[in-house]
């Protein structure tokens, strides 16, 4: 059954007061926030009947009712209007998040970290690859005179940095070509064919100190492949949800953390999501039925990376976080645009 104007108009004013306040909503309240030009009654007729369409539930201890499931889902998909963010929260933003392409992990945890911190829920970065991978450049970096940097850059954009402990120091002319060497032994090449390979076998040379160092990077470059694989997330903001209401009773704050215990689970669901942002309400993910759920999609040099949300009760702001969240992954874009190793 189709909403009238008036029955769309009430029921978003009940879906403001109550992700404002937290508390059920009543007719008189709404009568007196908003003019909608009729009387209590006539708006408690209305409600009454939303809640017969199933937009509305009436808890037992209260004479107001809050919105369902399939009232926020309406909201996000017909009446929600983004919020469009301010010149200050875009330079906050910015400049909170500012960081270099050799960075990447780094300033995804920071992400996640400042995305929580924002909209004061539970935020995690999500940064996945797989065997299909392929690597795009490889280089390594004197950083002391017993330290090197190396540094392996997937074709999807993902940056593995990792330090390496060496007996004695080389000359950045060294280090130069052998970072061009297994460059052009392994560009295009998946990671699973890399490491299925006699790794650096080709890049070995007559001279003394390049076949000394192989030696010393090979064990370093396997391993670094070997992380590739993975899929790391980054969480933040677990904590918050103590000062949710949802959260209050230690029985509803125990099962929201049991999600996260299910590791494995949780990165899966995550991963199945689609491109975009996303966002599911309620009883839409399954066994996270009392809480929402918005990702986005953040890419490196218009290839697709990863993932960027906030997990939280169904009563979030869900026009305000997705335009924050819209804003990261733009963010992240414009950070992280490689080609061929070098800043566009």
């Amino acid at each position: 059954m189709k909403l009238s104007e008036r029955q769309l108009q009430i029921l978003q004013a009940i879906i403001y007061d109550y992700v404002e306040n937290a508390e059920p909503v009543g007719s008189r309240s709404i009568a007196k926030k908003y003019d909608f030009g009729v009387s209590p009654a006539t708006i408690r007729n209305e409600m009454s009947d939303l809640e017969d369409m199933g937009y509305l539930t009436h808890p037992h201890t209260s004479a107001g009712r809050v919105p369902s499931d399939k009232a926020y889902r309406l909201y996000v998909d017909d009446l929600m209007q983004k919020r469009s963010l301010s010149a200050k929260e875009k330079r906050f933003i910015n400049e909170r998040l500012a960081a270099n392409r050799d960075e990447f992990d780094q300033t995804i945890r920071h992400a996640a970290k400042l995305l929580s911190e924002i909209t004061q829920l539970t935020s995690f970065v999500m940064t996945p690859t797989t065997n299909q991978d392929t690597i795009s450049f490889v280089k390594l970096l004197p950083a002391d005179e017993e330290t090197v940097i190396l540094m392996i850059v997937g074709d999807s954009g993902r940056i593995m940095n990792t330090s390496l402990r060496i007996d004695n120091s080389y000359s950045k002319d060294v280090l130069d070509i052998l970072s061009k060497n297994i460059t052009v032994n392994y560009k295009g090449r998946t990671l699973d064919e890399v490491l299925q390979s006699e790794i650096v076998k080709e890049a070995s040379s007559d001279i003394e100190t390049l076949n000394s160092l192989i030696g010393k990077v090979r064990p370093t470059f396997i391993k670094t492949l070997e992380d590739m694989l993975d899929v790391n997330l980054y969480m933040e903001g677990m904590t918050n949800i103590f000062d949710i209401p949802e959260y209050s009773s230690i029985d509803k704050a125990k099962a929201f953390l049991e999600i996260f215990s299910k590791r494995e689970e949780f990165t899966r669901k995550i991963l199945e999501r689609g491109d975009g942002v996303v966002v599911t309400i309620g009883d839409e993910n399954d066994s996270m039925e009392d809480c929402s759920l918005i990702t986005a999609t953040y890419h490196v040099d218009g290839k697709l990376v990863g993932k960027i949300g906030v997990i939280g009760p169904t009563r979030m702001k869900y026009d305000e976080i997705t335009s924050i969240i819209e804003y990261f992954t733009k963010n992240l874009n414009e950070t992280f645009k490689l080609t061929d190793g070098k800043d566009k």
